[in-house]
């Protein structure tokens, strides 16, 4: 008998277990027989070849049609292509061979049906599978152990280059003969309570199940595994989090914040209200707050923001706001600068009697005022310290930190938001982190419960309506005239306009990404040509993979526009005569600041940038955004984008450029994009297609996630449900003393080099 932590060697076998180990990193029964099916294929049911996708590795159950051989043109050998099909749709499966292929013809012949095992590519213009790996299932010479499948259900594995689903089938199988579950993870009274099998009984039934009933069952059961380890460990994060120390910072009657109030040309939305009386009674508590702060485009986060840091400030302490990038970290200080005035001039003369100080900390200052900003931060002069990653260097000291806030948090991973936690000396600090549109790895977080959550949904008075327009350049030639022609007419009313492209240019492919290969493409200024060059590249400004897949999509055949390069088209082309000016990120940080100065003072009428504008740019006379090569950013990041127009008293306009065809996955989340400013909707439609990440954080360290079934969306219920039990669980027994498989299986998790992560998330 085998358990799930014995090693699979004297279980498959040497060689099973060696090839299992080098492209699946299984080593053990239970993590071979964690490794579920993708799918199920009845046996006699041909796999729908018009689902395939370029890239995907994939195994199809199908039909050969027709088997032909030809000799190579240019070297010796012969090339076999037997064309399989579904009665629709058809895939050639293509064998090169050195010499005659005679032995693969007698068993690969028309009528024959099997599974088939490879990468699907496009070869002039036909889906092939280059040299597949195979399993005959019908008569013939070559049949090759079909008994050993199901009855009637046949597992598909997730495969990878080196092992094809049915070794991996051969190996599971062997492994379920064998298995002796000793104990159960979940305990008793849970799966009585929602009528679950034994995990034994889950694990025979996902693997090999009897019909599609008996896997759905199994899938539940085991989706409650997922769910319950990690409901039980953030539990007990939570329960621990109560053990530390943080200084209280009650509000004080006539402080710092009593002021800024004072000073506020508006009133705060009843949202920011309720938000901001939440985030004071918890900085007035003894122990730290962590609380996410969300809310869309322009609900006015930074406010609550401001006011939660002179609170600390009142209350003697300091606050650092970590922004992801420089020009973010110098609005922050501008504005908040201005917000304050006199209570922000400290030592000055006009400063107000209890005004304190804002410090800037960016890599690119100067080496006096440098030490300005350290010696304002460590002695305490500084209330409040902005900074990008230079917060975070060893260096960086603070007299008495009480408030962390990180503005947009999903850009900085979670060893870079500990290492600013850490700089608060004994106890810890009150944590405040913001983002615009949830992120699929924020809405994780929420879900599962790990933070506590405001949430922002109103817009404060005076923001007007942003109208969001797809314009199919390829379709369309004309649109893209016509955008041009827009931008022209709004800059002569006085108005600004953003252009955003996905990458700078300049022919540099360590900077940008892409090489640029001189090919001639379509002019992105519309109408006549450019040499806007040739082989693509993931772009780091939000592509989603996935939307690179199919060979057919021209847009993985050339890079992104680049701001250099539309930047030159444009200024001798349809916006000659207008005020142009580029913004980038290897900019030198002056010029970054001169530019965006210039923006914002209204001596440049279009900006031509990269997404260094995407968080917290504010010039209210900005009224129309373009997005060059919309397609190839995020749901989440084109949304954070077009909130940068519309802060004003104009409508704001954002058109979003594009080549993908109409109907394609690209366009039907660009169609999403413009048919709702509900950011929370779309945080949804991100997380649908980019799944959730993995909520200890290993996403962000390179690993895999540990959710294999689970989905955030479609398993909400049981995700509270799984919540409310691990939360009574830990209360009764934190240290899992009456659950020896739990804690084994809680430890083993964490053993995965993701406890560090899990505390510092």
């Amino acid at each position: 008998m085998a358990s799930l932590r014995d090693a699979l060697g004297p279980v498959v076998g040497a060689k099973a277990a060696k090839r299992l180990a080098a492209a699946l990193g299984v080593r053990t029964v239970g993590e071979l027989l964690r490794h579920y099916p993708r799918r199920y294929e009845n046996r006699g049911e041909l796999t729908d070849l018009a689902s395939l996708r370029d890239g995907e590795d994939v195994t199809v159950q199908a039909e050969i049609a027709s088997v032909t051989v030809r000799k190579m043109r240019n070297r010796p050998g012969t090339v076999l292509e037997a064309v399989v099909t579904d009665g629709r749709g058809r895939l050639a499966l293509t064998f090169f061979g050195r010499g005659s292929q005679h032995w693969r013809e007698e068993v690969l012949k028309p009528g024959v049906r099997g599974l088939f095992a490879g990468q699907v590519s496009t070869f002039q213009g036909k889906r092939q599978l280059s040299h597949p790996e195979y399993e005959l299932l019908g008569p013939g010479e070559a049949v090759i152990r079909a008994a050993d499948y199901a009855a009637e259900i046949i597992p598909v594995y997730p495969a990878v280059k080196g092992i094809t689903s049915w070794q991996i089938a051969d190996s599971v199988r062997l492994a379920l003969d064998l298995l002796d579950v000793d104990d159960d993870l979940l305990p008793r009274a849970v799966r009585d309570r929602y009528q679950l099998s034994g995990l034994a009984d889950a694990l025979r039934g996902i693997h090999r199940p009897a019909d599609r009933r008996d896997a759905d069952r199994a899938k539940e059961r085991l989706k409650w595994d997922e769910a319950f380890i990690l409901q039980v460990i953030l539990a007990q994060r939570r329960r621990a989090a109560y053990a530390f120390s943080a200084t209280p910072r009650a509000r004080q009657p006539a402080g710092l914040l009593a002021g800024f109030d004072a000073r506020l040309p508006f009133e705060l939305t009843v949202g920011q209200q309720l938000a901001g009386a939440t985030i004071a009674d918890e900085l007035a508590r003894d122990h730290p707050m962590h609380r996410l702060l969300q809310g869309e485009v322009g609900s006015g986060k930074t406010v609550i923001a401001v006011r939660a840091m002179l609170q600390v400030v009142d209350g003697g302490g300091q606050a650092a706001l970590l922004a992801p990038t420089e020009v973010l970290a110098q609005q922050h200080y501008r504005s908040i600068s201005a917000q304050l005035g006199p209570l922000a001039q400290a030592g000055q003369l006009g400063g107000a009697e209890q005004a304190t100080r804002l410090a800037l900390l960016t890599g690119s200052l100067g080496a006096a005022a440098r030490r300005k900003a350290l010696l304002d931060a460590a002695s305490g002069s500084a209330g409040i310290v902005i900074g990008t990653h230079a917060l975070l260097e060893e260096n960086v000291q603070f007299a008495d930190l009480g408030l962390v806030v990180i503005d947009e948090q999903h850009r900085f991973g979670v060893e870079q938001r500990d290492a600013l936690r850490e700089k608060a000396g004994e106890g810890r600090p009150h944590v405040l982190v913001m983002t615009a549109t949830p992120i699929p790895r924020t809405v994780a977080m929420t879900v599962f419960g790990d933070l506590e959550v405001s949430t922002l949904t109103e817009l404060p008075a005076g923001r007007e309506a942003i109208s969001t327009h797809v314009v199919p350049a390829a379709e369309r030639p004309r649109y893209l005239e016509r955008t041009w022609e827009r931008v022209t007419e709004e800059a002569a009313k006085g108005r600004q306009i953003y252009v955003v492209c996905p990458r700078i240019g300049d022919d540099s492919p360590a900077a940008d990404g892409a090489a640029d290969q001189g090919a001639a493409g379509r002019s992105r200024a519309g109408g006549g040509a450019a040499n806007v060059g040739g082989a693509a590249a993931d772009d780091v400004s939000g592509l989603l993979a996935d939307d690179l897949g199919g060979a057919a999509d021209d847009e993985a055949k050339r890079p992104p526009v680049a701001v250099l390069d539309l930047a030159a088209e444009l200024g001798g082309g349809p916006l000659a005569g207008v005020r142009l000016a580029v913004l980038h990120g290897r900019l030198p940080p002056e010029e970054k600041d001169q530019v965006m100065l210039a923006f914002a003072a209204g001596s440049v009428d279009v900006l031509v940038t990269t997404t260094v504008v995407e968080v917290g740019v504010d010039v209210p006379n900005a009224t129309t955004m373009v997005i060059m090569d919309a397609d190839r950013f995020g749901v989440s990041q084109l949304h954070q984008l077009r909130g940068r127009v519309g802060r004003g008293s104009h409508e704001g306009l954002c058109l979003l450029v594009t080549e993908a065809e109409a109907g394609g996955p690209s366009r039907q989340r660009l169609d999403a994009v413009a048919a709702t400013l509900d950011g929370f909707k779309l945080s949804r439609l991100d997380l649908e297609q980019r799944r959730e990440g993995d909520v200890l954080g290993a996403a962000q360290a390179g690993r895999k996630s540990s959710l294999k079934l689970l989905t955030l969306l479609a398993d909400e219920k049981l995700i509270g449900h799984a919540r409310r039990e691990a939360t009574d669980l830990v209360d009764a027994d934190p240290a899992l003393s009456g659950q020896p498989a739990l804690a084994a299986a809680v430890a083993a998790l964490l053993e995965l080099q993701q406890a560090e992560y899990l505390e510092k998330a």
